[in-house]
């Protein structure tokens, strides 16, 4: 391993420090090189390229932004006898304390991203003699991502679409549905469901999704900070609806108040918000589910149940 990094990061020094960190997916150890310290996280399974390149993919699109902090990505390794290691800048990190209003500011800024670029360019169109749009960040009108990403290790479909409930129905809820059917040929779930797709739609009524870019698994384990301020990382990143991002945050938890609290300044709950929030928190279940077994099978049912009443 050490050879190989030595070679593809065309470095002398290698020399790890820390400890080792195994975390519920892959695997990640720091090292200092001749160019300054990297983390490498490695991941043995046959999926893991496809995985590390959508997290590269995910961070490159979020630092583009310059609203928010996260590694800087350097390469995909492929490893001999299969799977892959993903090269990124070194953080030295603690847990989210502090800097939690300021992340909460930050995710707010990141979700409206986007429309603010729509804004303008509404404005510009409308103005004599405005630059060319070539050298500016381009608005985003439909919901997905250019890439496969991975949410733990399962590959997401992000076939762009006009329609967000379309998208996240097609794409994330049956998506997991199909998994757990295939492995557990759940009847309750699947009774359950079949009566739920079609009152999704009115959770929807009344309102309007911009599309937005997302971390797309912002639970207490991908945050942190350091002198510098809050550090968001291991994004599983698309254009989707801004609520989405909250659901993980509250289902397990590790977010203090001051971040809710920061966010919503800057962007208020919508109308029905408690609802589709349960929506989105039901894709957190069936994931885990599809993760860790059939632990969340009560969750998920019980998330069903609720979204019928």
């Amino acid at each position: 391993m050490e050879q190989l990094l030595r070679a593809e990061l065309r470095t002398a020094a290698l020399r790890a420090f820390g400890g080792s960190g195994r975390g519920g997916i892959s695997e990640g150890r720091a090292y200092d090189t001749d160019a300054g310290p990297v983390f490498v996280k490695v991941n043995r399974k046959a999926q893991a390229r496809k995985m590390f390149e959508g997290e590269m993919a995910s961070l490159e699109a979020l630092r583009g932004t310059g609203l928010v902090r996260a590694p800087r990505p350097m390469k995909v390794i492929d490893l001999p006898g299969g799977g892959a290691a993903f090269v990124m800048e070194y953080l030295k990190m603690k847990s989210l304390s502090s800097q939690a209003s300021k992340l909460g500011d930050q995710m707010a800024d990141l979700h409206l991203y986007n429309q603010k670029l729509r804004e303008k360019l509404r404005e510009e169109e409308n103005t004599v003699g405005r630059r060319a749009a070539e050298a500016e960040p381009q608005c985003v009108t439909k919901f997905g991502f250019h890439t496969v990403t991975c949410c733990g290790f399962i590959p997401q479909v992000n076939e762009w679409q006009d329609d967000w409930p379309t998208f996240f129905t097609r794409y994330r809820l049956q998506a997991q549905l199909d998994l757990i059917e295939k492995d557990y040929a759940d009847r309750e779930v699947r009774e359950l469901w079949s009566r739920l797709q079609v009152k999704i739609p009115d959770l929807f009524r009344g309102v309007e999704i911009v599309p937005a870019l997302l971390h797309g698994d912002l639970w207490a384990g991908n945050v942190a900070e350091d002198d510098e301020g809050p550090v968001i990382y291991d994004p599983a990143s698309f254009y989707g609806h801004s609520e989405f991002e909250l659901a993980i945050a509250v289902t397990f938890g590790g977010f203090p108040r001051s971040f809710f609290a920061a966010y919503h300044r800057k962007l208020p709950k919508a109308p029905g918000f408690d609802r589709r929030l349960l929506l989105y928190q039901l894709f957190n279940y069936l994931n885990h589910w599809n993760h860790f077994g059939p632990e969340y099978r009560r969750a998920s049912l019980g998330t069903l149940r609720e979204l019928l009443r």
